[in-house]
Protein backbone atom coordinates (compact mmCIF):
# COMPACT_ATOMS: atom_id res chain seq x y z
CA UNK A 1 0.00 0.00 0.00
CA UNK A 2 1.52 3.17 -1.10
CA UNK A 3 1.45 6.22 1.08
CA UNK A 4 1.61 9.80 -0.18
CA UNK A 5 4.61 11.81 0.83
CA UNK A 6 3.90 13.98 3.83
CA UNK A 7 5.90 17.26 4.00
CA UNK A 8 8.12 17.77 7.00
CA UNK A 9 6.67 19.89 9.78
CA UNK A 10 8.22 23.25 10.24
CA UNK A 11 10.70 23.59 13.07
CA UNK A 12 9.43 24.65 16.45
CA UNK A 13 9.31 28.35 16.94
CA UNK A 14 8.87 29.14 13.27
CA UNK A 15 5.64 30.08 11.65
CA UNK A 16 4.87 33.70 12.52
CA UNK A 17 8.55 34.42 13.00
CA UNK A 18 9.18 33.54 9.38
CA UNK A 19 6.95 36.39 8.36
CA UNK A 20 8.75 39.00 10.39
CA UNK A 21 11.25 41.13 8.52
CA UNK A 22 14.76 39.83 8.88
CA UNK A 23 13.83 36.58 10.65
CA UNK A 24 16.03 33.59 9.85
CA UNK A 25 14.53 31.16 7.37
CA UNK A 26 11.51 33.29 6.43
CA UNK A 27 10.73 35.88 3.82
CA UNK A 28 12.81 38.97 4.46
CA UNK A 29 11.64 42.48 3.70
CA UNK A 30 14.19 45.25 3.36
CA UNK A 31 13.31 47.92 5.90
CA UNK A 32 15.58 50.81 6.83
CA UNK A 33 16.70 50.61 10.45
CA UNK A 34 15.69 53.49 12.64
CA UNK A 35 18.44 55.88 13.62
CA UNK A 36 19.40 56.28 17.24
CA UNK A 37 18.24 59.85 17.31
CA UNK A 38 14.86 58.93 15.88
CA UNK A 39 14.31 56.13 18.36
CA UNK A 40 15.55 58.05 21.39
CA UNK A 41 13.01 59.79 23.54
CA UNK A 42 13.81 63.28 24.71
CA UNK A 43 14.97 63.50 28.29
CA UNK A 44 12.34 64.63 30.75
CA UNK A 45 12.32 68.37 31.30
CA UNK A 46 14.03 69.08 27.98
CA UNK A 47 12.70 70.39 24.72
CA UNK A 48 12.77 68.84 21.29
CA UNK A 49 16.35 69.90 20.63
CA UNK A 50 17.53 68.64 24.02
CA UNK A 51 17.92 72.15 25.44
CA UNK A 52 16.91 73.27 28.87
CA UNK A 53 13.54 75.00 28.86
CA UNK A 54 13.57 78.65 29.80
CA UNK A 55 12.45 79.02 33.38
CA UNK A 56 10.38 81.92 34.62
CA UNK A 57 11.66 84.56 37.00
CA UNK A 58 9.58 83.26 39.90
CA UNK A 59 10.88 79.71 39.48
CA UNK A 60 14.49 80.89 39.28
CA UNK A 61 14.09 83.05 42.39
CA UNK A 62 12.63 80.12 44.28
CA UNK A 63 15.40 77.83 43.07
CA UNK A 64 18.26 80.21 43.92
CA UNK A 65 16.82 81.83 47.04
CA UNK A 66 19.55 80.37 49.28
CA UNK A 67 22.33 81.81 47.10
CA UNK A 68 20.56 85.15 46.85
CA UNK A 69 20.22 85.36 50.62
CA UNK A 70 23.94 84.62 50.99
CA UNK A 71 24.89 87.45 48.62
CA UNK A 72 22.40 89.92 50.07
CA UNK A 73 24.74 91.33 52.81
CA UNK A 74 27.51 91.95 50.28
CA UNK A 75 25.01 93.56 47.92
CA UNK A 76 23.78 95.87 50.67
CA UNK A 77 27.34 96.89 51.56
CA UNK A 78 28.20 97.68 47.95
CA UNK A 79 24.95 99.60 47.54
CA UNK A 80 25.43 101.68 50.69
CA UNK A 81 29.15 102.43 50.40
CA UNK A 82 29.66 102.47 46.61
CA UNK A 83 26.50 103.36 44.71
CA UNK A 84 24.53 105.65 47.01
CA UNK A 85 27.56 107.98 47.53
CA UNK A 86 27.64 108.48 43.75
CA UNK A 87 24.65 110.77 44.21
CA UNK A 88 26.90 113.09 46.20
CA UNK A 89 28.85 113.95 43.06
CA UNK A 90 26.17 116.51 42.36
CA UNK A 91 27.97 118.89 44.74
CA UNK A 92 30.73 119.17 42.11
CA UNK A 93 28.33 121.38 40.17
CA UNK A 94 27.33 123.44 43.22
CA UNK A 95 28.82 125.84 45.70
CA UNK A 96 28.05 123.36 48.45
CA UNK A 97 27.67 124.71 51.99
CA UNK A 98 27.07 122.00 54.62
CA UNK A 99 26.04 124.61 57.20
CA UNK A 100 22.85 125.57 55.39
CA UNK A 101 21.02 122.81 57.24
CA UNK A 102 21.61 120.15 59.85
CA UNK A 103 20.59 117.60 57.24
CA UNK A 104 23.25 117.05 54.62
CA UNK A 105 20.71 116.18 51.94
CA UNK A 106 18.73 119.36 52.60
CA UNK A 107 21.96 121.38 52.47
CA UNK A 108 22.73 119.76 49.12
CA UNK A 109 19.33 120.77 47.75
CA UNK A 110 19.61 124.34 49.04
CA UNK A 111 23.17 124.94 47.78
CA UNK A 112 23.37 127.18 44.70
CA UNK A 113 24.29 125.72 41.31
CA UNK A 114 27.46 127.01 39.65
CA UNK A 115 27.69 124.67 36.67
CA UNK A 116 31.26 123.87 35.57
CA UNK A 117 32.89 126.58 37.65
CA UNK A 118 34.64 124.09 39.95
CA UNK A 119 36.12 122.24 36.97
CA UNK A 120 37.44 125.51 35.54
CA UNK A 121 39.16 126.18 38.86
CA UNK A 122 40.73 122.72 38.81
CA UNK A 123 42.07 122.93 35.27
CA UNK A 124 43.69 126.28 36.06
CA UNK A 125 45.20 125.07 39.36
CA UNK A 126 48.90 124.20 39.09
CA UNK A 127 48.70 122.15 42.32
CA UNK A 128 46.20 119.80 40.68
CA UNK A 129 48.46 119.20 37.69
CA UNK A 130 51.45 118.62 39.97
CA UNK A 131 49.44 116.02 41.91
CA UNK A 132 48.36 114.37 38.66
CA UNK A 133 51.98 114.24 37.45
CA UNK A 134 53.17 112.65 40.72
CA UNK A 135 50.32 110.14 40.53
CA UNK A 136 51.20 109.05 37.01
CA UNK A 137 54.91 108.75 37.84
CA UNK A 138 54.13 106.57 40.85
CA UNK A 139 51.76 104.45 38.76
CA UNK A 140 54.36 103.74 36.07
CA UNK A 141 57.00 102.94 38.68
CA UNK A 142 54.67 100.52 40.45
CA UNK A 143 53.59 98.99 37.15
CA UNK A 144 57.17 98.33 36.06
CA UNK A 145 58.79 97.50 39.40
CA UNK A 146 55.93 96.07 41.45
CA UNK A 147 53.55 94.27 39.09
CA UNK A 148 56.03 91.62 37.79
CA UNK A 149 57.28 90.69 41.28
CA UNK A 150 54.22 88.63 42.38
CA UNK A 151 54.45 86.71 39.10
CA UNK A 152 58.14 85.95 39.67
CA UNK A 153 57.49 84.93 43.30
CA UNK A 154 54.64 82.65 42.25
CA UNK A 155 56.89 80.93 39.70
CA UNK A 156 59.63 80.60 42.30
CA UNK A 157 57.36 79.08 44.94
CA UNK A 158 55.74 76.79 42.38
CA UNK A 159 59.15 75.38 41.48
CA UNK A 160 59.86 74.37 45.10
CA UNK A 161 59.39 70.61 45.40
CA UNK A 162 59.14 70.18 49.16
CA UNK A 163 55.64 71.11 50.40
CA UNK A 164 56.87 72.14 53.87
CA UNK A 165 59.42 74.58 52.47
CA UNK A 166 56.77 75.97 50.13
CA UNK A 167 54.30 76.49 52.98
CA UNK A 168 56.89 78.29 55.12
CA UNK A 169 57.89 80.55 52.22
CA UNK A 170 54.29 81.47 51.52
CA UNK A 171 53.61 82.27 55.19
CA UNK A 172 56.68 84.51 55.40
CA UNK A 173 55.67 86.38 52.24
CA UNK A 174 52.01 86.76 53.29
CA UNK A 175 52.75 88.15 56.74
CA UNK A 176 53.58 91.80 55.86
CA UNK A 177 50.20 92.20 54.17
CA UNK A 178 48.53 92.15 57.59
CA UNK A 179 50.69 95.00 58.89
CA UNK A 180 49.20 98.48 58.95
CA UNK A 181 50.84 101.23 56.93
CA UNK A 182 51.84 102.93 60.17
CA UNK A 183 53.88 99.86 61.12
CA UNK A 184 55.35 99.53 57.61
CA UNK A 185 56.51 103.15 57.57
CA UNK A 186 57.92 102.74 61.08
CA UNK A 187 59.93 99.68 60.02
CA UNK A 188 61.39 101.54 57.04
CA UNK A 189 62.10 104.53 59.26
CA UNK A 190 64.08 102.34 61.65
CA UNK A 191 66.10 100.94 58.76
CA UNK A 192 66.55 103.79 56.26
CA UNK A 193 65.91 106.87 58.44
CA UNK A 194 68.52 109.31 59.71
CA UNK A 195 68.61 107.49 63.04
CA UNK A 196 68.09 104.07 61.49
CA UNK A 197 70.26 100.99 61.65
CA UNK A 198 72.11 101.60 58.37
CA UNK A 199 72.89 105.27 59.12
CA UNK A 200 74.15 104.48 62.63
CA UNK A 201 76.32 101.63 61.35
CA UNK A 202 77.89 103.92 58.74
CA UNK A 203 78.60 106.61 61.34
CA UNK A 204 80.30 104.07 63.58
CA UNK A 205 82.69 103.29 60.73
CA UNK A 206 83.42 106.93 59.99
CA UNK A 207 81.11 107.30 57.02
CA UNK A 208 78.52 110.03 56.86
CA UNK A 209 75.02 108.62 57.25
CA UNK A 210 71.96 109.32 55.16
CA UNK A 211 68.24 109.74 55.61
CA UNK A 212 66.21 108.27 52.76
CA UNK A 213 62.91 108.91 54.53
CA UNK A 214 63.23 112.67 54.06
CA UNK A 215 64.84 112.69 50.60
CA UNK A 216 62.33 113.95 47.98
CA UNK A 217 64.44 112.52 45.14
CA UNK A 218 64.07 108.90 46.21
CA UNK A 219 60.60 109.18 47.71
CA UNK A 220 58.81 107.55 44.77
CA UNK A 221 61.19 104.59 44.79
CA UNK A 222 60.84 104.34 48.56
CA UNK A 223 57.03 104.22 48.31
CA UNK A 224 57.29 101.52 45.64
CA UNK A 225 59.65 99.46 47.82
CA UNK A 226 57.24 99.73 50.74
CA UNK A 227 54.39 98.50 48.56
CA UNK A 228 56.46 95.59 47.28
CA UNK A 229 57.43 94.50 50.80
CA UNK A 230 53.89 94.76 52.10
CA UNK A 231 51.71 93.36 49.31
CA UNK A 232 53.85 91.38 46.86
CA UNK A 233 53.46 88.17 48.86
CA UNK A 234 49.71 88.60 49.04
CA UNK A 235 49.52 89.20 45.31
CA UNK A 236 50.91 85.76 44.45
CA UNK A 237 47.75 84.00 45.70
CA UNK A 238 45.91 84.47 42.41
CA UNK A 239 48.90 83.34 40.34
CA UNK A 240 49.45 80.25 42.49
CA UNK A 241 45.79 79.34 42.05
CA UNK A 242 46.20 79.65 38.27
CA UNK A 243 49.33 77.51 38.35
CA UNK A 244 47.55 74.83 40.38
CA UNK A 245 45.08 74.35 37.51
CA UNK A 246 47.80 73.59 34.94
CA UNK A 247 47.72 69.99 33.73
CA UNK A 248 50.94 68.23 34.79
CA UNK A 249 50.79 66.10 31.66
CA UNK A 250 51.78 69.20 29.70
CA UNK A 251 55.01 69.43 31.70
CA UNK A 252 55.65 65.71 31.19
CA UNK A 253 55.03 65.97 27.45
CA UNK A 254 57.33 68.99 27.21
CA UNK A 255 60.04 67.16 29.19
CA UNK A 256 59.76 64.12 26.88
CA UNK A 257 60.22 66.44 23.91
CA UNK A 258 63.49 67.63 25.42
CA UNK A 259 62.34 70.95 26.90
CA UNK A 260 64.35 72.12 29.89
CA UNK A 261 63.03 73.95 32.92
CA UNK A 262 63.23 77.37 31.29
CA UNK A 263 61.48 76.27 28.10
CA UNK A 264 58.76 74.52 30.12
CA UNK A 265 58.23 77.73 32.04
CA UNK A 266 58.10 79.78 28.85
CA UNK A 267 55.85 77.48 26.80
CA UNK A 268 53.64 75.92 29.51
CA UNK A 269 53.59 78.00 32.69
CA UNK A 270 53.46 81.53 31.29
CA UNK A 271 50.69 80.74 28.72
CA UNK A 272 48.63 79.35 31.62
CA UNK A 273 49.14 82.60 33.55
CA UNK A 274 48.47 84.85 30.57
CA UNK A 275 44.67 85.27 31.10
CA UNK A 276 45.17 86.05 34.80
CA UNK A 277 47.98 88.50 34.04
CA UNK A 278 45.80 90.27 31.47
CA UNK A 279 42.89 90.52 33.90
CA UNK A 280 44.98 91.89 36.78
CA UNK A 281 46.77 94.28 34.43
CA UNK A 282 43.44 95.73 33.26
CA UNK A 283 42.33 96.18 36.88
CA UNK A 284 45.67 97.73 37.80
CA UNK A 285 45.47 100.20 34.91
CA UNK A 286 41.95 101.13 35.98
CA UNK A 287 43.28 101.78 39.48
CA UNK A 288 46.18 103.82 38.14
CA UNK A 289 45.16 107.06 39.84
CA UNK A 290 44.92 105.38 43.27
CA UNK A 291 48.50 104.86 44.40
CA UNK A 292 48.09 104.60 48.17
CA UNK A 293 46.37 107.32 50.15
CA UNK A 294 47.29 106.33 53.71
CA UNK A 295 50.85 105.36 52.85
CA UNK A 296 51.62 108.68 51.19
CA UNK A 297 49.71 110.81 53.69
CA UNK A 298 51.86 109.44 56.51
CA UNK A 299 55.06 110.56 54.73
CA UNK A 300 53.81 113.72 53.03
CA UNK A 301 55.16 116.16 55.61
CA UNK A 302 58.58 114.47 55.71
CA UNK A 303 59.39 115.03 52.03
CA UNK A 304 57.18 117.98 51.21
CA UNK A 305 54.10 118.58 49.14
CA UNK A 306 55.88 118.87 45.79
CA UNK A 307 57.23 115.31 45.98
CA UNK A 308 54.40 113.52 47.80
CA UNK A 309 51.17 115.18 46.68
CA UNK A 310 48.97 112.79 44.65
CA UNK A 311 45.35 113.05 43.59
CA UNK A 312 44.02 111.22 46.65
CA UNK A 313 45.84 113.47 49.10
CA UNK A 314 44.92 116.51 46.98
CA UNK A 315 41.22 115.64 47.28
CA UNK A 316 41.56 115.00 51.02
CA UNK A 317 43.46 118.22 51.63
CA UNK A 318 41.00 120.30 49.61
CA UNK A 319 37.82 118.73 50.93
CA UNK A 320 38.59 117.82 54.55
CA UNK A 321 41.29 120.25 55.63
CA UNK A 322 40.19 123.30 53.62
CA UNK A 323 36.48 122.29 53.62
CA UNK A 324 36.13 123.17 49.96
CA UNK A 325 33.80 120.25 49.34
CA UNK A 326 32.63 121.14 45.85
CA UNK A 327 36.19 121.62 44.64
CA UNK A 328 37.28 118.28 46.10
CA UNK A 329 34.21 116.54 44.64
CA UNK A 330 35.03 117.89 41.18
CA UNK A 331 38.61 116.60 41.46
CA UNK A 332 37.37 113.20 42.60
CA UNK A 333 34.86 113.07 39.75
CA UNK A 334 37.61 113.79 37.22
CA UNK A 335 39.68 111.02 38.72
CA UNK A 336 36.78 108.56 38.50
CA UNK A 337 36.01 109.38 34.87
CA UNK A 338 39.66 108.99 33.86
CA UNK A 339 39.86 105.68 35.74
CA UNK A 340 36.77 104.39 33.91
CA UNK A 341 38.27 105.41 30.58
CA UNK A 342 41.50 103.60 31.42
CA UNK A 343 39.62 100.41 32.32
CA UNK A 344 37.67 100.45 29.04
CA UNK A 345 40.82 101.16 27.02
CA UNK A 346 42.88 98.47 28.73
CA UNK A 347 40.06 95.97 28.35
CA UNK A 348 39.83 96.76 24.63
CA UNK A 349 43.57 96.15 24.29
CA UNK A 350 43.15 92.82 26.09
CA UNK A 351 40.45 91.84 23.58
CA UNK A 352 42.74 92.72 20.69
CA UNK A 353 45.41 90.47 22.23
CA UNK A 354 42.96 87.58 22.38
CA UNK A 355 42.25 87.73 26.12
CA UNK A 356 38.93 88.10 27.88
CA UNK A 357 39.86 90.94 30.23
CA UNK A 358 37.29 92.13 32.76
CA UNK A 359 34.32 91.28 30.55
CA UNK A 360 33.76 89.57 27.23
CA UNK A 361 33.14 91.32 23.93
Amino acid sequence: MSHSAVPDAPPAGDGDQDRTPGAAGGPRSRAKPLSRAAGRKPAPGRGKAGKEPKLGLRIRLRRDRALLLMTLPALVLVLVFNYIPILGNVVAFQDYDPYLSDNGFVAMVQSPWVGFEQFERIFSDSAFWAAARNTLVLFFLQLVLYFPIPIALALLINSVIRPRVRAVAQAVMYLPHFFSWVLVVTVFQQIFGGAGIIAQTLRQHGVEGFDLMTDPGVFKFLVTAEGVWKDAGWGIIVFLAALASVNHELYEAAAMDGAGRRRRMWHVTLPALRPVIALLLVLRVGDALTVGFEQILLQRDAVGRDAAEVLDTFVWWSGIRNQDFSYAAAAGLIKGVIGLGLVLTANKVAHLMGEQGVYKK
